[in-house]
């Protein structure tokens, strides 16, 4: 006979579910035209019960993307770069940037809906933005390796360049009509995808080399 489910675990699978089925709605149909009743539906639950767990529908939106951007930032901050070469450790952290939003179909449309209503809104700070720091932190041994041993340029600002790599990797997900057009790729097609997967990392580790031969 199948034990009951203990009440906390319940919760926690029927949190899961919700928002598993509100990440597809929002990604879908975008925060306008996502309905609470649909979402409560896929996820086996009454609109009542998601309205107690996270209060109104932008609630939940954020609920979405907190939890998607701390699934990323943990992933990112989980990479084992340390023993490799400065550039190989750069390269991986900047495919990993990329590979993200291939591994996931959701991410691309779920991240243009979330810039703009953070552009909208004022939001609190989700676990990407306090975990930002310790990323920053990773990034800058890579940055001093690199500089010590000659490969990567003196006194390069890790913030920047976090924002800098992350721009220019997702880039190809967040903006698909400009960069299609501008380079006449398929941005769905996997031409386009391995053809800008490379040719990010290039241009970002091209644009912090030190000045002579570097190995790359």
């Amino acid at each position: 006979m199948k034990s009951p489910e203990q009440p906390e675990v319940g919760k926690l699978n029927t949190l899961k579910r919700i928002l598993a089925a509100a990440r597809q709605a929002f990604s879908d149909k975008g925060l306008a035209g996502a309905r609470i009743e649909d979402i409560a539906q896929d996820a086996g639950v009454t609109k009542q019960l998601i309205h107690h767990y996270y209060g109104t529908k932008e609630g939940l939106f954020v609920a979405v993307l907190d939890e998607a951007s701390d699934s990323i930032m943990s992933e990112l901050l989980g990479l084992e770069v340390d023993s490799l070469e400065p550039t190989q450790a750069l390269r991986r952290v900047l495919n990993h940037f990329f590979d993200q939003y291939t591994q996931d179909p959701l991410m691309g449309s779920l991240a243009l809906e979330g810039i703009r209503y953070h552009d909208a809104h004022h939001t609190p700070r989700n676990h990407f933005l306090e975990q930002a720091p310790r990323l920053v932190h990773k990034l800058d041994g890579i940055l001093a390796r690199g500089a010590e041993t000659g490969v990567f340029r003196q006194g390069l600002d890790p913030r920047l360049f976090l924002a800098t790599a992350a721009l220019v990797t997702t880039g190809w997900f967040t903006n698909r009509y400009s960069t299609a057009a501008l380079t006449g790729l398929d941005t769905y097609s996997e031409e386009g995808l391995r053809a800008w997967r490379t040719h990010s990392a290039d241009f970002v580790l091209a644009s912090i080399a030190a000045p002579g031969p570097s190995s790359a």
